[in-house]
């Protein structure tokens, strides 16, 4: 990133193939929708081009790009406000292919599913933070520079947000198939 910052911009491909996918993760994981997910990602490359000057250095060059990534993130959960959870109907038709492990395999993204519904009855707030430390793998120190809160603030909102993670998720599962579908 430093050279970046000092005018090399051919070496923001590296960067690109470095971070391109976990980025692309965690904007899936907040907005469950490929597309918009990939357009973030390059949003947030376009803005490290923009704002590399304020790049120093001093820090991981991830918690800086995660930090911007969030900003991005945030712009964008204003301008859309909703996060939804989309469905292609061809989702389950998939599994019926694979004749050894379908039934397993379907089990399987039904609980995706059924996680995935739980993480966005959540607070933006709360996803955010499990998707950084749980799908991202950030360490809590790297998050609350992010988050720009304590460390301890960190390890809190990580507890709070697995535990209304956990209730949502059991009431989803509590509820009719039919029910639960709708969603």
């Amino acid at each position: 990133m430093l050279k970046v910052k000092d005018g090399q911009l051919d070496q923001l491909g590296l960067l690109f193939e470095r971070h391109n996918r976990p980025l692309y993760g965690f904007f899936y994981r907040l907005t469950a929708d490929g597309p918009i997910s990939e357009d973030l990602v390059q949003n947030v490359f376009v803005r490290i081009i923009k704002y590399r000057h304020t790049y120093k250095g001093d820090g991981k060059f991830t918690t800086w790009m995660y930090h911007m990534a969030r900003n991005l993130f945030a712009d964008h959960y204003k301008k859309q406000k909703r996060m939804g959870y989309k469905e292609d109907p061809e989702v389950t038709d998939k599994y019926l292919v694979n004749e050894v492990n379908a039934e397993q395999t379907r089990i399987q993204q039904e609980q995706l599913d059924l996680l995935q519904l739980a993480m966005n009855k959540l607070t933006p707030e709360k996803k955010e933070v499990l998707v950084l430390s749980k799908y991202q793998g950030m360490r809590y120190q790297d998050i609350a520079e992010v988050l720009e809160i304590t460390e301890s603030a960190v390890k809190v909102r990580i507890f709070r947000a697995l535990k209304d993670l956990k209730k949502a998720y059991e009431s989803l599962e509590l509820q009719p198939k039919s029910k639960t579908q709708n969603i």
